[in-house]
């Protein structure tokens, strides 16, 4: 019409080969679009139509799309049809429709219709009227059988391509792969690129698999690859919050030590141990690559950027490995006591050590650029974002640092027991302490800002990111609070929580990790707070079995996995929620 937007509204009467369009999506499309007076009409008729004397729905069948490809406004008969049979005419249908074929026609019946002709438009509107309300429901059926595929449109291949497109982008994208299938232009329009392209906006996926298109099944189809992205991200979320009964892929190594650190970087695992040695490992195939060794003390601390790893241990230094040789690159000796503590930002890195210092080493010299003192007992955490150092330690004080003049620009006092945990994020400095509070400090005033009360024991690790901190504790309980507002959002607990000390979480893709000494990874819905499932549960779990670390990517866990009496082997779990592409690659 004059009107191309109410056109839209004909959404609502659009049915897919495959599924229906959902209400969802045309509530979206109908708040921002009116209908036109004539519509408005069509559909008063169609829900007529669609429902019997008692008001209750006929059941419906499926509505199937007429024409596979593009009509041209130039191929539409230009003259106004004046009856029913015209518009049939009109619309490609032959004259000779199927007849009702149940007996012969009653007497007088010509009459009666020269009778009908005879008549005014509105008087004919007026004896249609009386007419419908004499009718059983299976006449009004049959009406509406012969009428209602006359009045349907395939509006979006009557519309300019630029429009079309922007009708769909009114859709969800679960609607849109339903609309590929109704015919072979809405599959042409519903692969545009840059159409998925601001749906992947629209769900934070900034990555694109491949620049290229890549070949449909059908010929004449290009498959957009942003859409190939979506479909990808969608499945492997499916993948984590559904499961899958594949076992995940077990990495046996360190013999029965303890796994006291873990790094997770592209195809690379590395595990450090207090058997003094790092292990890397393929994520792809599981094998041990390479046992780096050279420490003389145990390994209690690690960091890691693409293949450079670095690792602090008991016997007082720090190491620099590549990955990939397995060469030591640099020892870095300086610290008096065990390195407990490091954080890798750029090309620095930042160790805390019980001899109370804090060292800040350039990674590619092996240099050590700046000594931080001030701490009066062991440095336990240390945080850098290239700009500020801030460290806790067990003197119940958390200091922020200036690295390159060395100066200690606040001690933040408030703790009365030992700090383990930190977070910093360049604003907010939120520490965890032995005494069950967690504090949240502006970072440059180096005020409290909140204290956040609610944890019954140690907390063991936090995350934050964008304002959202996690925090999990000894007590077996998992906390998600807003740093802003100091409120806790949710507890993560209940009949499948933890059933002892939670020992590492991280949070991704709006899911929560947690691992326990009781033996189980879970999964908990960021946003509700509510278990989704165990994604790991050990068999010698309540009996000694523990998850000691986890790293998590988009698409794979690992988990080091062992016990303290022996019921359990010392091992790497690997899981895999890219399911589909490894099934492609392997065949």
């Amino acid at each position: 019409g004059k009107n191309p937007r109410s056109n839209i509204k004909v959404l609502a009467c659009v049915s897919t080969n495959k599924g229906s369009i959902t209400s969802s999506s045309l509530r979206r499309v109908s708040h921002c679009l009116s209908l036109s007076p004539s519509l408005c009409l069509n559909l008063q008729m169609k829900r007529k139509l669609d429902h019997g004397p008692d008001g209750r729905p006929f059941p419906s069948g499926k509505k199937h799309c007429k024409g596979n490809g593009y009509l041209s406004p130039s191929s539409l008969v230009p003259a106004t049809p004046t009856t029913f049979g015209d518009l049939r005419l009109a619309n490609g249908h032959s004259a000779q429709r199927r007849r009702v074929t149940s007996g012969p026609p009653p007497s007088g019946l010509q009459d009666w219709l020269h009778i009908f002709q005879t008549w005014s438009g509105p008087e004919r509107l007026l004896a249609l009227d009386e007419l419908i309300d004499r009718c059983e429901t299976s006449q009004v059926k049959h009406m509406m059988q012969v009428i209602e595929p006359q009045f349907q449109r395939d509006f979006i291949s009557l519309l300019p391509k630029e429009l079309a497109l922007y009708v769909l982008t009114f859709l969800a994208p679960r609607d849109l792969l339903q609309a590929a299938q109704t015919c072979r232009y809405w599959r042409i329009l519903a692969e545009d690129n840059l159409l998925w392209r601001e749906k992947c906006r629209e769900e934070g996926i900034s990555d694109c698999a491949s620049s290229r298109r890549r070949k449909s099944a059908r010929p004449g189809v290009a498959v957009s690859p942003w859409k190939s992205a979506y479909i990808r991200q969608h499945r492997i979320e499916n993948n984590w919050r559904q499961g899958d009964t594949r076992e995940p892929m077990v990495l046996k190594g360190h013999d029965d030590h303890v796994i006291t650190c873990l790094q997770f970087s592209g195809d690379l695992i590395v595990s450090g141990s207090d058997d003094n040695t790092l292990k890397v490992w393929s994520a792809i195939t599981g094998k041990c690559l390479r046992t780096l060794t050279g420490h003389t003390g145990g390994v209690w601390c690690s960091q890691m950027a693409v293949a450079t790893v670095i690792s602090g241990s008991t016997d007082r230094t720090l190491r620099v490995w590549d990955a990939e040789s397995g060469e030591c690159v640099h020892t870095l000796y300086g610290h008096t006591s065990t390195v407990r503590c490091m954080h890798l930002h750029g090309n620095r890195v930042v160790s805390g050590s019980r001899d109370t210092t804090l060292r800040v080493w350039d990674v590619a010299s092996g240099r050590c650029e700046h000594v931080l003192t001030g701490h009066v007992a062991a440095v336990r955490c240390v945080q850098y974002d290239g700009r500020r150092v801030v460290s806790g330690g067990y003197d119940y004080m958390v200091k922020v640092w200036d690295p390159e003049t060395e100066a200690c620009l606040h001690t933040l006092q408030g703790h009365t027991n030992r700090v383990y945990s930190l977070q910093f994020d360049g604003v907010f400095v939120v520490s965890g302490s032995l005494d069950t509070s967690i504090r949240v400090w502006d970072a440059e005033t180096g005020g409290c800002v909140h204290t956040l009360t609610g944890h019954q024991s140690l907390t063991s690790g936090m995350e934050l990111r964008d304002n959202i901190l996690v925090s999990g504790n000894a007590d077996s309980t998992v906390r998600v609070w807003d740093v802003r507002t100091g409120q806790c959002l949710h507890t993560l607990q209940g009949p499948n929580k933890h059933q002892s000390a939670v020992t590492c979480l991280q949070f991704c893709r709006g899911l929560v990790l947690s691992s326990s000494d009781d033996g189980t990874v879970k999964l908990w819905d960021l946003r509700t707070g509510a278990w989704l499932r165990d994604v790991v549960a050990l068999q010698s779990r309540g009996s000694g079995g523990v998850v000691w670390r986890i790293r998590a990517s988009d698409t794979r866990l690992v988990c080091a996995a062992g016990s303290r009496n022996g019921t359990e082997e010392t091992k790497l779990l690997v899981l895999d929620f890219d399911l589909d592409d490894k099934k492609k690659e392997t065949e």
